[in-house]
C-alpha cells in the first residue's frame, strides 16, 4: 500500500467537494471493507482518504410512514432502533445475520450500500482476468473452480460476482431511497436502481457519480397488516454470507395474497428485486402451490457454473420456505 493524505472535514459540503475534485480520491466511513481491500488486498490504492466519521450524518428518525437512517448510523445501532423492531423486524433480522457484534459496532448504513463482493477473483491482485477490476480482462470466475459464493441471478460471461450485503435484500423489497450529497446538488435514488448489473461494465456498480455522498436512506414501513420476515440459508450458523436469503412481506385478506414484496440475496450481482415471483404471488392464494410457482417464475432464467449449479433448487426451495412461514404468521 502507497502513502495517502488523510483529511477530516467539518462539514458535508466539504468532503463532497474535496472527493469530488480529485479522481484519486475516497470517503472512509466505518472501513470495514475498504481497509481489508487497501491493507490485506492491495485492491484499492487511493492517493487521499476523506474521513467523513465526524460529520452530521447520524441518528434514527421516523413518522407513521417512513423511517430515515443517516448514512453514518451503523449496523447496530439501527437494529436497536425500537422502531425498527416494531415496524421493521426483517430489517432488524437481516443487520442481525449480517455481521458479529463488533463489525456492526463499526459497519455504517451507507457502507453497507457500497461494500464491494467477496468475489475470490476480484479480491486477488494475482488474477489478471476480472472485469470488474480491470475493465476488459475477461472473469475468470466464469471458468474458476471456486464459485459456490457467486450470483445465478444478473450474471453473464462477464461477471458473476455476488452482492453479498444482508440489509439490501429487505431494503430493496421494501423500495427503500437513498440520498446522495453531490458536486450538482442533492438527489434522491430509489434503491432498486442504485446498483448497476454488471453488463459489459461489472466495474461500474451503482449509479454514483465521483464525489457523490450518500447521506442517508429513508425506508417505508410496513402497514399493520402486513406479515413478513427475513430466511438466511447459510453454510454455517453465524456470520456467514448467504447462499440465499429471502426477505418476503406478505399482505393477506381472507386467504387471498393482496400485496407481496420479495427480495433476495445471495443469488443476484445486484440486491434482486423479485418481480417475477410478486407478480404470481399478487391476487393468488396464499398456498404452497402458488409459492411454488412463484419461485419457480424467478428462477426461470438464470445463469449458472459448475460451482452454482445447485443454486436455483436451493432460491426456490429457500422462497417457498420463507413464504410458508411469513403466511403462518400473524400480522
Amino acid at each position: 500500500m502507497r502513502a495517502f493524505e488523510y483529511l477530516r472535514p467539518d462539514d458535508v459540503g466539504a468532503a463532497v467537494a474535496l472527493v469530488g475534485a480529485d479522481p484519486a480520491a475516497q470517503f472512509l466511513a466505518g472501513g470495514t471493507t475498504q481497509v481489508d481491500l487497501m491493507l490485506k488486498d492491495g485492491i484499492l490504492d487511493p492517493e487521499r482518504l476523506v474521513d467523513i466519521t465526524r460529520l452530521p450524518l447520524t441518528g434514527i428518525t421516523a413518522d407513521d410512514r417512513t423511517l430515515r437512517v443517516g448514512a453514518l448510523t451503523t449496523m447496530e445501532e439501527m437494529a436497536a432502533d425500537p422502531t425498527v423492531a416494531r415496524r421493521l423486524p426483517l430489517v432488524r433480522t437481516a443487520l442481525l445475520a449480517g455481521a458479529s457484534p463488533q463489525l456492526r459496532n463499526m459497519a455504517t448504513i451507507g457502507g453497507n450500500l457500497l461494500q464491494r463482493t467477496r468475489c475470490r477473483y476480484f479480491r486477488d491482485p494475482t488474477v489478471p482476468d476480472c472485469n470488474k477490476r480491470i475493465p476488459s480482462s475477461g472473469c475468470a470466475a466464469v471458468t474458476g473452480a471456486a464459485t459456490r459464493m457467486h450470483a445465478i441471478l444478473g450474471a453473464g460471461g462477464s461477471c458473476i460476482a455476488l452482492h453479498a450485503s444482508d440489509l439490501c435484500v429487505p431494503l430493496v423489497a421494501l423500495d427503500a431511497v437513498v440520498h446522495v450529497r453531490g458536486v450538482d446538488g442533492e438527489r434522491d435514488i430509489p434503491l432498486t436502481e442504485f446498483h448497476v448489473l454488471p453488463g459489459d461494465r461489472p466495474d461500474v456498480e451503482t449509479v454514483l457519480r465521483h464525489g457523490d455522498l450518500v447521506t442517508a436512506v429513508t425506508v417505508p414501513l410496513l402497514p399493520a397488516a402486513a406479515r413478513s420476515g427475513y430466511l438466511k440459508v447459510r453454510d454455517r450458523a453465524s456470520y456467514e454470507f448467504a447462499l440465499v436469503s429471502v426477505a418476503a412481506v406478505l399482505v393477506l385478506e381472507q386467504g387471498m395474497i393482496a400485496e407481496a414484496r420479495i427480495g433476495l440475496g445471495g443469488v443476484g450481482t445486484v440486491p434482486w428485486r423479485a418481480r417475477a415471483a410478486e407478480q404470481v404471488l399478487t391476487g393468488a392464494p396464499a398456498v404452497a402451490e402458488t409459492f411454488r410457482a412463484a419461485a419457480a417464475a424467478e428462477l426461470r432464467d438464470v445463469f449458472v457454473v459448475p460451482g452454482t449449479a445447485f443454486k436455483p433448487e436451493l432460491a426456490r426451495r429457500t422462497i417457498v420456505r420463507a413464504l410458508e412461514t411469513v403466511a403462518e404468521e400473524r400480522p
